[in-house]
């Protein structure tokens, strides 16, 4: 089928952009309107909330919301709100936590709360001749351009922390940026900061236009690139730990506690050298913490970008976690570049966004970077703890059974019946097809 191009589609009113794609892409059958419409709210004004949150909705997208409980953070317990649609990962972070509630649970320090954004400018200009000129003349009318933009954020303790020239021309020809810091305090802080940005770039022309020292032809050439946030925070970051001494790991899979520990320190070296591992390594971090991150109304895509670019910050892609077991003691931790926000976005419109937050107490935008920080950690414990001992398919497959029954329509006998069967043996599709059709036939 040729498919023709579409003109107003957002003008159109959902039913009318369900009409189109049916008849369009569907080959009109009328069933996945039905698709479409079991996923709306009942609730009309909810549906609406929803529907506004994006561009061109249609329906809903549902994924499970699972709570990990018994998280012993920095002294408090916590149950933590997890939004994933992977088996196992509630589960595991679970365990995790389980694990270390016994052994001082987790601990967490703040160790910097900067984010960055820039103004990215094309000047031909000698870069001497404009640090001088941002050094005694622009740096402080970018403060004062932006006092009315700052105003209520310092009034939260936040604000403008610095603003630096830096010469980039060595990579690209006149290439120069206004590389700023902030603190957002609760706010994730994006519109702020752009706010800002924004103002710099208004702010640069307005006085290179009026600069003396600058010439006709240099004035000319100046180019406003873009004004932008970076999602790339290295001094926003936050590190969670747990520790305790060997002889206490106690696990449970039959190996003995130093053996355990050295395994999984291998584990963790292995992940540190090895690329292919750390990304795998990583992205099962990552799981904890994104879950986390969608529960809590937060920008998981920000999140995951700023780990993995952290990540390989020294050249290689590396491990996010790390692990000693020096004079009897294991030691496990992370570092964690996170950007987080409690107030704005949707944190103050989407329900279960504002339960999450309320079942985590309310945390202020540090206690969630830490929250976020231990989900990661913890997840990371309980997959190596599995790697190194019994194997990650033991578990995971067992949490994947029920989605293979659920794709051959298993009755909760049926379901029952398997629980029990795969009770000392690891599930394989496989398996679970044939002993299905065994017992069918039967």
């Amino acid at each position: 089928m040729n498919h023709q191009p579409v003109e107003g589609f957002s003008k159109l009113s959902k039913q009318r952009k369900i009409d189109w794609l049916i008849s369009e892409y569907l080959s009109n059958d009328r069933s996945y309107e039905q698709i479409l419409q079991q996923y709306w709210n009942n609730d009309s004004n909810l549906q609406k909330m929803h529907d506004e949150f994006s561009e061109n909705t249609i329906s809903n997208f549902y994924m499970p919301y699972g709570i990990a409980p018994n998280f012993l953070i920095d002294g408090k317990l916590l149950a933590l709100p997890m939004a994933v649609e992977e088996s196992s990962v509630v589960a595991a972070a679970s365990k995790a936590a389980k694990f270390w509630i016994d052994k001082g649970g987790f601990k967490t320090t703040i160790i910097n709360t900067e984010k960055l954004g820039h103004t990215h400018f094309i000047f031909k200009t000698e870069a001497h001749k404009l640090l001088h000129f941002f050094n005694f003349k622009l740096k402080k009318k970018l403060l004062g351009a932006t006092e009315d933009i700052t105003k209520n954020m310092r009034n939260r303790g936040g604000g403008i922390l610095n603003i630096k020239l830096i010469d980039k021309t060595s990579e690209l020809e006149d290439y120069f940026q206004l590389k700023a810091s902030f603190d957002t305090v609760d706010s994730m802080g994006a519109n702020f900061i752009n706010s800002c940005l924004e103002q710099f770039g208004k702010t640069l022309k307005e006085e290179v236009a009026n600069e003396e020292s600058f010439s006709q032809e240099e004035k000319d050439s100046l180019q406003i690139v873009m004004n932008i946030l970076s999602n790339y925070t290295p001094d926003c970051i936050v590190r969670a730990e747990v520790s305790c001494k060997i002889e206490d790991l106690k696990d449970d899979s039959g190996i003995s506690n130093e053996e355990f520990a050295w395994k999984f320190k291998r584990a963790v070296t292995i992940a540190e050298i090895e690329p292919y591992r750390a990304t795998t390594h990583n992205k099962g971090i990552m799981n904890g913490v994104d879950a986390v991150v969608i529960a809590t109304g937060n920008d998981f895509r920000a999140t995951e970008a700023c780990a993995h670019a952290y990540a390989a910050r020294n050249g290689k892609y590396s491990s996010l976690t790390h692990c000693t077991t020096d004079n009897g003691i294991f030691r496990f931790w992370i570092d964690l570049p996170i950007s987080v926000g409690v107030v704005g976005g949707l944190t103050n419109l989407h329900p279960l966004v504002k339960f999450s937050l309320a079942l985590l107490g309310k945390p202020s935008a540090q206690e969630l970077m830490s929250i976020l920080a231990v989900s990661g950690l913890a997840q990371n414990f309980g997959a190596l703890r599995s790697l190194v001992t019994t194997g990650i398919q033991k578990g995971h497959m067992k949490m994947h059974l029920f989605n293979i029954l659920n794709q051959f329509g298993a009755t909760e006998e049926e379901k029952q019946h398997f629980v029990t069967y795969f009770k000392d043996k690891t599930v394989s599709h496989h398996e679970v097809i044939s002993e299905l059709e065994k017992l069918r036939n039967k």
